[in-house]
């Protein structure tokens, strides 16, 4: 069987315990066939001295839960510690793998999830890093270079640019600046930025049917038929009908944090 697909929004660490069973009583009907997937900032690889206490108890936790989860990066995450380790191929695209069952997916590759053809492109630029400590709470590599955009880029053209899904941290420059538009002149100011600037040419050329994205915070759809969603404490589960169709729908309490 293919499995079932979730995706949720940042969980920054400890924000990780949505996904128990005390707070999501789904999970307990799950296997490891199933993927749950962090929209960036999962925040478990951080530590700048290497993997703590703190660390190693959730990535534990996290392995032997019922099913696999999967990580894009967002912009707070340690890169230094991220980029040490092995890269490997599973499902069709380049890994890092934390634990046998949590799993990063790097920026610029095509999986194959639960059936569905994803691209994905972590990264985004922190707006606060001028307070950040360079290598300890804040690292350049946050933005993805042009060899990363580049094999983003190669890896849409093998497969002619039609993707089921598009999964990523920042969301792409049009929608960005629907979010940002209430937020007053400091936040306009960052809409437009290289990760966003590289997401909307993905937007507007190549075919894909949802898509999905973390990093401001907010559980929010956008679009006409709701294909943009953001994500925060939301968990949703994709789901195909017999005609290919995909759609999603909330399966937790939006409540949880």
């Amino acid at each position: 069987m293919s499995g079932r697909l979730f995706i949720t929004g940042d969980t920054h660490g400890t924000g990780i315990n949505r996904l128990s069973e005390r707070n999501w009583p789904m999970s307990r009907q799950l296997d490891k066939n199933d993927y749950v997937v962090v929209c960036g900032d999962f925040g478990l690889v951080w530590n700048a001295a290497g993997e703590d206490r703190t660390e190693s108890w959730w990535l534990d936790w996290l392995d032997q839960a019922p099913f696999t989860t999967l990580f894009l990066d967002g912009n707070h995450e340690n890169f230094d510690r991220l980029g040490a380790l092995p890269k490997e191929q599973w499902h069709g695209g380049g890994v890092h793998f934390i634990r046998p069952s949590v799993i990063h997916l790097m920026r610029g590759e095509v999986f194959n999830l639960c059936g569905l053809k994803t691209f994905v492109m972590g990264g985004a630029i922190s707006i606060d890093k001028a307070s950040r400590e360079p290598g300890i709470s804040w690292w350049p590599q946050e933005v993805p270079d042009d060899k990363e955009l580049a094999a983003g880029i190669r890896a849409l053209d093998d497969h002619e640019r039609k993707v089921d899904l598009v999964l990523s941290h920042e969301a792409p420059l049009n929608i960005k600046r629907a979010i940002l538009a209430g937020c007053g002149s400091g936040y306009g100011n960052h809409a437009s930025d290289p990760v966003s600037n590289y997401l909307q040419w993905v937007d507007e050329s190549c075919s894909w049917k949802l898509w999905f994205f973390g990093h401001h915070h907010e559980d929010r759809s956008f679009g006409e038929g709701a294909q943009y969603r953001m994500l925060f404490h939301d968990i949703v589960e994709v789901t195909r009908d017999d005609r290919d169709d995909l759609d999603y729908q909330v399966v937790n309490d939006r409540g949880i944090s």
